[in-house]
C-alpha cells in the first residue's frame, strides 16, 4: 500500500480534489472540506483521516494507530505504519470519512455532488442571474425611461 493507491482510492469519490500543502503533504478535498491527508516524505505518521467517533475509539486501541496530531479533537485517527489496516478496511474509512464530510455540507451542495439536480442547479443559477440583471433595471431606471417617452 502506497499513496498512489491512497491517491487512486480518494480521486474515486466524486468531486474530491487533491492540494499539495506545506510543501510535502497531500490533502484531498471535497467542496473544500478535508477527508484526508498524506505526508510524501517519511515521517512518524504517514495518513490522517476522519473517522466516526465509534471508529476512534475502536481504531486508536489498535497497535500503529494513534489520535491524529491536531485533528485528534475532531476525531481524526493517524497510521503510523502501512500496515496498521488492510487495502479493504483502508478502503472502507476513506470513504467513511468523505461520507462524514459530505454529510455536513449544505443540503445544496450535496445535491450537486450525489449528481441529482445538476439542471436545476444550473437553471436556477440561470433564474437568479435573471433576476439580478432585471432588478438593475429597476422601477428608477423605467420611470427615467417613462419620463423620456413623455417629452
Amino acid at each position: 500500500m502506497d499513496i498512489e493507491w491512497v491517491r487512486s482510492v480518494c480521486l474515486s469519490f466524486p468531486q474530491v480534489t487533491e492540494e499539495e500543502v506545506w510543501e510535502n503533504d497531500l490533502t484531498f478535498k471535497v467542496a473544500g472540506k478535508m477527508f484526508a491527508h498524506s505526508v510524501l516524505i517519511p515521517a512518524p505518521v504517514w495518513l490522517s483521516f476522519k473517522a466516526s467517533p465509534e471508529s476512534f475509539a475502536e481504531l486508536t486501541e489498535r497497535q500503529g494507530i494513534i489520535p491524529a496530531p491536531y485533528l485528534a479533537r475532531a476525531k481524526w485517527i493517524a497510521l503510523e505504519t502501512k500496515e496498521a489496516l488492510s487495502r479493504e478496511e483502508l478502503a472502507g474509512l476513506l470513504r467513511a470519512s468523505y461520507n462524514m464530510v459530505v454529510a455536513k455540507l449544505p443540503k445544496k451542495t450535496q445535491t450537486v455532488l450525489a449528481g441529482e439536480g445538476r439542471k436545476r442547479a444550473t437553471s436556477f443559477s440561470n433564474t437568479a442571474a435573471r433576476k439580478k440583471k432585471t432588478a438593475s433595471r429597476g422601477p428608477a431606471r423605467r420611470a427615467e425611461k417613462g419620463k423620456k417617452r413623455t417629452k
